[in-house]
């Protein structure tokens, strides 16, 4: 019978017998297994190359608390490790592969997939397994290496791995034991994540690795994924499956310390090189638009490339819970979509002690689940949780003017602010249903959006708003971005965002129709200043 691959014997053979291995000495914890395996293993690559791979004080705590037992099962079924480029992720990644193939963790006709968002990236698990593989005559003895398909297939105990991307044709009918999706955070959306992790559910001890640094921004995969974790961490929720080990530097961290640089790379001076590291960041600290990268791959932070409008750590200081009194008097404006753009109506109220409250509502055309795939943005999951409305195929005015109605009648709208453009439109169907909200009109020129915006920066940075971190809101926020006229104003510039401020738009609006265009426009920077 002829051979299956390189280094492979004849498939009607068993695969020898192994030594003991000293991830089979008596007395190993599950976790102390999987260590031994991995530290049995050689680096394959680098100034290293040769010698035992053995584990930094960061990796084992991670392999410790992934590979615990409580009982006699290992709860974790998602772990995130994240942290900086250069950090030794492929290499682990691959080990813990092979740990699941022909290790301690393998089972009998067990699949061992690695996942990432194109060929190139997934083939980097697979070449870094096939090294380590080369290193080691047991390995090699009972290992088939499948150049074509990525893939390798343990002959003793007929398990199988395989490197997929997101061009793959199909995923049906895999039942994966072990996942690792290398670099999540570069993914465009969660497609593959999610087949992969609902795949799991035929095993009864699977696992769901994610090897990653950040994302840039809040609605990623990748970032959802963290920020739940961030909770599992704090105790806000109680997830004995999910496991996240976080290496960032914080938002107010000096980007150009070393001590910062420490905590995003927990190998930093080991095989992470420092030279390296500060050869980016002196280069960073002289070319500004280097900067945003040098924080996303070096600092583990969540930068884009977008100069916001308003600071990330600013907006969340507003995060209070906002609450509006049936019946307390409200001002009002919104931003209607086109045919299939997003509509934003915002509520705001003055409370006593002169903060404001603010409520979105939102509605989206088209089906969400195509509209989150375009945008990369959680819409299905957002009308789920009741944060906005699918309104249909086409934006249609109606619903709208309906569901104004229905807020006029739990609250007094005492102005609601409309695009000048469109106004006779939601005018004529508010008086079909004898809606008596007063609309007053507001373009989003320089003109009448400059003063808006101004009022909105102000009452943001004295914390004088409580949004209570609207999640499409934030969203919307997150996006923005202002641009200046010769004059020196500014309007919000829904071109040049960097997604849907519509929200934000429309919340701008509410303060001009409250505080600039009523009876306070007399001295507004006395009266926020």
């Amino acid at each position: 019978m002829g051979l299956r691959g390189l280094h492979a014997f004849p498939a009607n053979q068993r695969a020898p017998e192994l030594d003991v291995a000293a991830w089979e000495r008596p007395g190993l914890t599950r976790w102390q297994r999987v260590k031994a395996f991995l530290e049995g293993l050689t680096i394959s690559s680098g100034t290293e190359t040769g010698k035992p791979l053995l584990l930094r004080p960061f990796q084992t705590s991670f392999v410790r608390d992934v590979y615990r037992v409580a009982g006699r099962r290992r709860p974790v079924r998602t772990a995130i490790l994240s942290m900086a480029r250069k950090n030794g992720k492929t290499q682990l990644a691959a080990g813990l592969a092979l740990a699941h193939l022909s290790g301690p963790e393998a089972e009998s006709r067990g699949e061992v997939y690695s996942c990432a968002n194109d060929r190139f990236q997934a083939s980097k698990i697979f070449s870094e397994m096939v090294a380590i593989i080369g290193g080691h005559a047991w390995l090699t003895r009972r290992t088939a290496i499948m150049w074509h398909t990525k893939s390798i297939q343990d002959l003793y105990n007929g398990s199988l791995y395989m490197a997929l991307s997101r061009e793959a044709k199909t995923k049906m009918g895999l039942s994966p034991s072990m996942v690792i999706y290398d670099e999540l955070g570069q993914a465009p959306d969660d497609h593959l994540y999610r087949a992969m992790d609902s795949a799991m559910g035929a095993r009864r001890d699977p696992l769901m690795m994610i090897i990653s640094t950040q994302a840039a921004d809040d609605n990623a995969p990748l970032s959802r994924l963290i920020d739940y974790g961030l909770q599992v961490n704090s105790g806000e929720h109680k997830d004995p499956s999910f496991h996240l080990t976080l290496f960032a530097a914080d938002e107010q961290d000096d980007p150009w310390s070393q001590a910062t640089w420490l905590k995003a790379n927990p190998a930093l001076g080991d095989f992470r090189s420092l030279e390296d590291v500060e050869r980016q960041a002196r280069q960073a600290q002289k070319m500004p638009a280097q900067e945003n990268a040098f924080r996303n791959l070096i600092l583990n932070q969540r930068v884009d490339s977008h100069a916001r409008f308003i600071e990330k750590s600013v907006w969340q200081a507003c995060g209070r819970k906002a609450e509006i009194p049936l019946g307390a008097k409200c001002y009002a404006a919104l931003d209607l979509g086109a045919t299939r753009d997003m509509s934003a109506l915002v509520l705001i109220h003055e409370d006593a002690d002169d903060d404001f409250h603010v409520m979105p509502f939102y509605w989206l055309a088209g089906k969400m689940e195509d509209r989150a795939a375009e945008d990369r943005v959680p819409y299905d999951a957002w009308e789920r949780q009741g944060l906005l409305t699918a309104i249909g195929k086409t934006t249609d005015p109606k619903v709208i003017a309906h569901a104004i109605a229905e807020l006029n009648g739990k609250y007094r709208i005492m102005t609601l602010a409309f695009d000048r453009w469109r106004i006779g439109d939601l005018q004529r169907e508010l008086d079909a249903i004898g809606c008596t909200v007063t609309l007053v009109p507001h373009g989003q020129g320089f003109k009448d959006m400059t003063p808006a915006v101004d009022v909105l920066e102000r009452l943001v940075v004295q914390r004088r708003i409580r949004h209570g971190n609207h999640p499409v809101l934030t969203m919307n926020a997150a996006n923005a971005v202002v641009t200046r006229d010769p004059a020196g104003g500014r309007k919000l510039d829904k071109a040049k965002s960097s997604g849907r401020i519509d929200g934000l738009v429309a919340l701008a609006m509410a303060f001009s129709i409250a505080l600039v265009k009523g009876q306070r426009a007399v001295d507004v920077d006395a009266m926020i200043g």
